[in-house]
């Protein structure tokens, strides 16, 4: 890997023809269904979680097959005979399945088409979670990020009240959702492919064997980022079974983090890893250190998650006003035109305009150490198309949650001297998208003890005593 990424930091690198960052589920959903229509020989879906049930396109069927992706899946199979699919979902999910009215005889349903291999992941250590999110086509195409095909996820780059797309099997509405993953193709699809085929091995015993067929799957009407770039592949997996435990997301966030000059720019679902705010709190009180701005959802999903996660962060959130003594620190959470709060589930970063990060990992402990998570980092090194596409991508995040252009928000950089933050408080507006200050609230005695427990957010593998006996920690 050329550049600062020492090899500890990633598993392997390799060359992507074609690399596109694809923000927010309309398109994700779309681009997949274009890519898996083209499939030759095989489809491989790896993820925390697959709803069989959601449209790929709700808002119309523009694609040819059918529009939920279960009977889409099963559709590809009876007309493209040649093309074996393997689902790999958390085992877990399925109380996530039951929870939301997927039967188990829907889900066996796959089960018994002949092409069609569904399994449960339980290859992980008690607690843990199977939390990548992967789909390959033919070794040739692949999509690497943090979007699930599951119930909940689509969204258009608008997030418009009241969407009507944007509804539950049953059409119940669902809030906004922002997300993002990834489109790539050449060999680095190739390692992605070993990667879910080393996965369906850990979680099945079953050892499939790589594609070798000439095809082209890349997604109709996709237009590529970036061309023929070095891209490095980084894990997370727990001890297990006897398999040693991988932590090299750890390792490359932790570098770019300390890479950057002059902007730290970060959207994840949480902020609560520890070992990541220790290296932001040493960035903060550099002279001359870059500015941080961080994007997280206004409060986690689910009742456990926020009392646990947003415990967490409230205490991060302390740690980082306190040590940012040169007012460079900012982390908001999006909302809508309405001001409805926009659920950030995206695992994005970017340092100035060298390093770009994507994945499936969070910046929380788990994610570091305890769940199995996959990431991709480009860094740009001395390629100026390159280093001018990663902060395009950049901005282009940044307009959506501001409702304005890209070219605007590099004007606005422009004016405000190259301070990120400067810009987001000139482009922030009281109407249409924006982004909100998010304040840590006062914490009660029950959470202060969950925010630095290894109950919900454990960095490895724990014992019940042990994760009892963190909530008396005191850090």
């Amino acid at each position: 890997m050329s550049g600062g990424l020492e090899g500890s930091a990633f598993w392997k690198s390799a060359r992507a023809d074609r690399f596109a960052l694809i923000v927010d589920a309309e398109d994700f959903f779309r681009h997949a269904k274009s890519a898996m229509l083209q499939a030759k020989r095989s489809v491989y879906l790896i993820g925390w979680d697959f709803d069989a049930r959601i449209e790929l396109q709700p808002e119309g069927d523009a694609l040819e097959g059918p529009n939920e992706i279960g009977p889409f899946v099963n559709w590809l199979s009876r007309t493209r005979p040649d093309v074996d699919v393997h689902i790999l979902k958390w085992g877990l999910g399925l109380l996530h399945s039951l929870g939301r009215g997927e039967t188990p005889a829907f889900l066996l349903y796959f089960g018994l088409r002949s092409r069609i291999n569904l399994r449960l992941d339980r290859a992980h250590p008690p607690g843990g979670a199977h939390h990548m999110k992967l789909l390959i086509v033919d070794d040739q195409v692949a999509f690497c990020g943090g979007i699930d095909m599951t119930m909940g996820r689509w969204d258009t780059r608008g997030h418009e009240e009241n969407r009507a797309g944007r509804c539950s099997p049953r059409g119940a509405p669902l809030p906004p959702w922002h997300d993002v993953t990834s489109c790539i193709s050449g060999p680095l699809a190739r390692v992605l492919g070993d990667l879910a085929r080393d996965r369906w091995r850990r979680a099945t015993g079953e050892a499939p064997e790589p594609d070798s067929v000439q095809s082209d799957p890349w997604p109709e009407g996709l237009v590529p980022q970036m061309k023929d770039i070095d891209v490095a592949v980084a894990r997370t997996l727990p001890e297990y079974d006897g398999y040693e435990e991988v932590r090299e997301i750890e390792a490359a966030t932790l570098h770019v983090l300390r890479s950057a000059r002059d902007v730290l720019y970060i959207e994840s679902q949480y902020l609560a890893s520890r070992r990541i705010v220790d290296v932001l709190e040493e960035r903060l009180a550099e002279e001359g250190g870059p500015e941080i701005v961080v994007l997280n959802p206004e409060t986690a999903d689910g009742w456990l998650e926020s009392k646990a996660m947003d415990s967490a962060r409230v205490r991060m959130m302390r740690r980082l006003k306190d040590a940012d003594v040169h007012d460079r620190f900012r982390i908001y959470y999006p909302v809508n035109g309405a001001g409805t709060p926009i659920y950030v589930h995206s695992k994005v970063m970017f340092a100035d305009d060298r390093y770009m990060k994507v994945g499936s990992a969070n910046l929380n402990n788990r994610s570091m150490g305890f769940d199995t998570e996959c990431d991709l980092v480009v860094d740009a090194g001395e390629d100026e198309d390159v280093r001018a596409q990663i902060v395009a991508m950049r901005n282009d995040l940044l307009a959506e949650h501001l409702d304005c252009t890209a070219d605007r928000v590099a004007e606005a950089i422009d004016a405000a001297g190259g301070r990120l933050v400067g810009a987001i408080e000139a482009l922030n507006s009281a109407q249409g998208r924006r982004l909100v200050p998010l304040k840590p609230h006062d914490l009660s005695p029950e959470e202060e003890m969950l925010a630095e427990s290894d109950l919900a957010d454990p960095l490895r593998t724990v014992t019940l005593g042990e994760a009892v006996g963190s909530l008396f920690r005191r850090v």
